[in-house]
């Protein structure tokens, strides 16, 4: 079963440059918030994850803590698994 059409995966490179997947958690407001992200490199996966949270909220929540916990480089047969033990 197909989900994704032959064009749409044409932005996946095919060699020299490398994307990767980063797999953030946001604390923010006392909440922690899962964060994906597609990113040439940490920098600008960083400046991504202010750029969807600001995208995503109506009022930007005040940010405290923001860790990487995955990195994975994207390619065929990758991906994660959110599952939420982590309750602190």
């Amino acid at each position: 079963m197909r989900f994704w059409s032959e064009p749409f995966l044409k932005w996946l490179p095919e060699g020299g440059v490398q994307v990767y997947l980063y797999r953030f958690k946001v604390a923010a407001e006392g909440e922690r918030i899962p964060v994906i992200i597609a990113a040439g490199d940490d920098q600008e996966a960083f400046q991504l994850v202010d750029t969807e949270l600001e995208k995503y909220f109506l009022r930007m929540p005040d940010v405290e803590d923001v860790t990487l916990y995955e990195k994975k480089r994207i390619g065929k047969g990758g991906g994660y698994v959110l599952y939420e033990e982590e309750q602190s």
